[in-house]
């Protein structure tokens, strides 16, 4: 995922709540878009059967994670993140929603903003264009784990609903409480 925002002059993204859609995720050269579409309609599909009590407390439970689901169903591979006044007025992108990457390098010409990730695990460079409600953000990244190397691409387009984040936490509170010390 790839929020961005600015401090110069006047802030490029809103505070508020954003429809986050992938467009495109590619993993080692295979298209994974239509497999996490699928899997994200499936979920759908099951909350949509389940007693109305209990389908609220899985969707508060996954806006609780800073991420949800559009309720209703909405359309593959979209869900919705909240963006707090301090997240829209910073000047870097924000890759992960748990803060343990912060990119190293960002530069911000007019509109678009080109930055550089060199975190524990994950090396890459991206961009993302901010045009009143809409970013589009494309990356490449390199991840490693204990299988092995791994080559990503993602494209991304985010689309501003308004200031109301409905009860959703803004990314950098999840951030903070994920990073308290006790925390599991």
């Amino acid at each position: 995922m790839l929020v961005a925002g600015s401090t110069w002059a006047e802030p490029l993204m809103k505070a508020g709540l954003w429809e986050m859609r992938i467009e495109k995720q590619v993993m080692d050269g295979q298209d994974m878009t239509a497999a996490i579409a699928a899997a994200q309609a499936e979920l759908q599909k099951m909350m949509a059967n389940m007693p109305p009590e209990r389908r609220k407390q899985m969707e508060q439970a996954m806006g609780g994670k800073g991420i949800a689901p559009i309720a209703g169903g909405g359309s593959a591979n979209a869900s919705r993140v909240c963006i707090s006044p301090e997240m829209a007025a910073r000047d870097k992108p924000v890759a992960m929603p748990d803060g343990r990457c912060e990119p190293a390098k960002t530069q911000r010409s007019g509109n678009r903003i080109v930055f550089e990730l060199n975190c524990q695990g994950l090396v890459g460079k991206g961009e993302s264009v901010i045009t009143g409600d809409s970013v589009s953000s494309r990356m490449d990244m390199t991840m490693s784990d204990a299988r092995g190397k791994h080559e990503m691409h993602m494209e991304s387009r985010m689309n501003y609903l308004g200031p109301d984040c409905k009860g959703l936490k803004p990314l950098d509170q999840i951030a903070r409480e994920m990073q308290a010390p006790g925390r599991k």
